[in-house]
Order: C-alpha cells, then structure tokens, then sequence
C-alpha cells in the first residue's frame, strides 16, 4: 500500500539547532577519525622498525597489564546494567531489587547504589563491564514474535530474528504485542534507551491500522477531540483514511506509550482492531526491509535519533533532579 496518505504526518521543517548539533557533532566525528588513523600509522612504523631490529625488539621491557574498569564513571547500578546492554533501566530496576546481581560478591538491593570504576559487578555468573560497542538494529517485525528477552512460555521472541546479527546483548525499546507488527529498534545504547522510553520525550509513533468495518465519522471526530479510557484520557497527534476506497484502514500518529493504547482507542467505541503495524518510530520507518528482516541503522540515523526532540533535554533532566 502506498505511503503517501501518511505523508501529513511528517514534518519538512528543519530545526536550525539540530543542524547546528549534527554539524559539530560531524567535526567530532572527524577529528577522532583523523587520531585514529594517525594513531594506525604509528603502530605501523613501530611494527617496521621492530621488524628491522628484533634484537631491540626482544629486549623491550614488559608493561604490567592494566586491569579492565568497570566504568570510566561512577554511575547508579540500574544504568550500569542498561549501559552493559544487559536490559534497560527500568527493567534492570526489577532485577536489582529481586536481588539477582551482586557487587563485590555480595548481593545488591538498591538500584541507586553507586558503581564504582574499582567495583567487580556480576549478573547471571558473569562480570559486567560498560558496553563499548554499541548496536543499533532496525527490525520490521512480523506478527506472532513476542518483545522480550526469553520467554517462560517458549513463544518465538524477536531476539530469534535478529540472533545473527550481532554478538552484543540487545533488548527492544518500546514494546509490540505480538500480534503488532512493524518498527522495532533494538539497542544497547543505555542512554538512548532512557531517552525514547521517557514519555516527556513525546516519541512520535505512526500506525496502520486495520478494523472490521469502516470507521464513522462521527467516531472519527471523536478520536481526534480526545478518548478518555479506563486510565485517563489519551490524545492523538493526527488521524487519516489511509486508503480512500476502504474507510476501515486507518493511519493515526500519537506519541503515548501505554499499553496496547492504539488498539483500546478503538476498541471504546465498538470496532475490533484485525491488523495493527507500526509504520514509523521517531525517525525510523520500515523502508526497504521485508518483514521479518533487520538492517543496522545508520550513523545519520543514530544521530538523528540522539538529538530528537532534543529542546526537550532541559525539561526531563530537571524532574530527575
């Protein structure tokens, strides 16, 4: 089907200050890929020059191996474990206070315990260290795959369509119900895992949905001045017939992340929602990947993805503090 009746809903607008960050964070980006290569050359040279001279070689004094740091900074236990890419900080509160990790071979019930770089931190018999490499994976998920790590039940996860694609430990932001299909990001990024799960971050989320009979218009306006369901009222951004000659197949865009919330909109007022797909996450659409298949995000995307909504940074950081 094509795209076009969603096109309302993506902005053309350029921010200027996003511009201004991607043009800095772009001569970062350089300036460390120009160390990084002066760096390689030197090895090089130093490897020539040993290889010339491997009497001079064979009598270079040892250095004491460094010992690995946990983390370069000291930082809470639950966001340890997200920056690990273990899970992310809300879920690993969870495993915190069911007293399944421990810290300096004792165990640890407060997530708010600060790790220290000198700490040995260890989940399901294995030490934990700040993940360096850090993986972004775009997945078009099909139906009948659950959104979590393992499950008790053996239902088919979408760890198991990804599982070649990376040897890090990835989880999924921002959940779809197994019968939910569509844009699925997968991560260990820690921090930008907070960042889109944080409803003041106001996540733009664009679905397709599918009823069993057409949506009157009448229930149409209602939807757009606002539903109040069983746990309060609940907004929506835009609202369209996404196909002009079937009234039933609906595109509506909404930033909340309650539960199952687009499929209880309508549900309220009397229709049974047959087919729900995420057709647009924040920045990411399912554009060329099949169902079933991922594809690794780009370093534009990743950046793009860092600084969404970026004017809302200020606000969230001070109702933490």
């Amino acid at each position: 089907m094509s795209q076009a009746p969603f096109q309302k809903f993506i902005s053309k607008k350029k921010n200027s200050v996003v511009k201004e960050e991607l043009r800095q964070e772009k001569k970062k980006y350089k300036k460390e890929r120009a160390a990084y290569f002066d760096k390689v050359k030197e090895e090089k040279y130093l490897a020539r020059q040993a290889a010339a001279n491997p009497a001079q070689k064979k009598e270079a004094p040892k250095k004491d191996a460094i010992p690995q740091k946990t983390t370069d900074v000291a930082m809470p236990l639950n966001k340890f474990l997200a920056h690990c890419g273990v899970c992310s900080r809300r879920d690993a509160i969870e495993l915190v206070t069911a007293g399944k990790v421990k810290v300096n071979k004792e165990v640890v019930t407060e997530p708010g315990y600060k790790v220290q770089p000198t700490d040995e931190v260890v989940f399901n018999s294995k030490k934990l260290y700040v993940t360096k490499n850090l993986v972004y994976i775009l997945l078009n998920k099909p139906k009948d795959y659950i959104t979590t790590n393992e499950d008790p039940q053996g239902r088919k996860t979408v760890l198991q369509l990804i599982k070649n694609a990376t040897d890090q430990r990835v989880y999924p932001i921002g959940r779809l119900d197994r019968n939910t299909s569509g844009v699925l990001l997968l991560t260990n990024d820690g921090d930008l895992t907070q960042k889109l799960s944080h409803p003041s971050y106001e996540v733009k989320k664009i679905y397709e949905v599918k009823l069993d009979k057409i949506l009157a218009k009448g229930d149409f306006e209602k939807i757009l001045n606002g539903i109040k369901l069983e746990d309060g009222p609940v907004q929506v951004d835009g609202l369209a017939y996404a196909d002009s000659k079937d009234k039933s197949i609906i595109g509506i865009e909404i930033h909340s992340g309650r539960n199952r919330i687009v499929r209880r909109i309508f549900e309220s007022l009397g229709y049974d929602v047959k087919g729900l797909d995420r057709v647009m996450y924040g920045t990411l659409t399912k554009k060329n990947v099949e169902r079933g298949k991922w594809r690794m995000l780009s370093e534009k995307e990743i950046r793009l993805l860092k600084y969404l909504n970026a004017s809302k940074k200020t606000t969230v950081g001070s109702k933490k503090n």
